[in-house]
């Protein structure tokens, strides 16, 4: 599966758990990005966070990718992420999400802002 076709499946498994602000970032043009594409999000709380971490492993299960490489951040319930090597997810609770500001850093990336 291609890391586009992988974006879209863990995009729906942020819309299962009613994730807001779904942003993936397009980072194939930038030189020396670290992956093809970021796909950002927020929650409303801890719980959400994990629901959507769930939801996302269990959709890429079921299309047949393999698991994420590395997860980071459940314990502490403000920011996970998400490892696919050729895509990266990032789910934050909202305030986190703007104090990082991971969408100005990569402000070279092509953004497609889902919901």
């Amino acid at each position: 599966m291609t890391a586009e076709a992988l974006s879209k499946v863990i995009v729906k498994g942020m819309e299962e758990k009613k994730a807001s602000e779904i942003l993936v970032l397009d980072l194939r043009k930038i030189k020396n990005a670290v992956t093809e594409f970021f796909v950002i999000c927020s929650g409303n709380s801890d719980t959400q966070l994990e629901a959507i971490s769930k939801s996302i492993e269990d959709e890429v299960h079921k299309s047949g990718e393999k698991p994420a490489w590395r997860v980071e951040g459940k314990a502490n319930g403000e920011w996970v992420l998400m490892d696919f090597v050729n895509v990266v997810v990032h789910i934050f609770l909202k305030d986190k999400r703007e104090y990082y500001g991971l969408e100005e850093l990569w402000g070279d990336a092509k953004t497609t802002l889902i919901n």
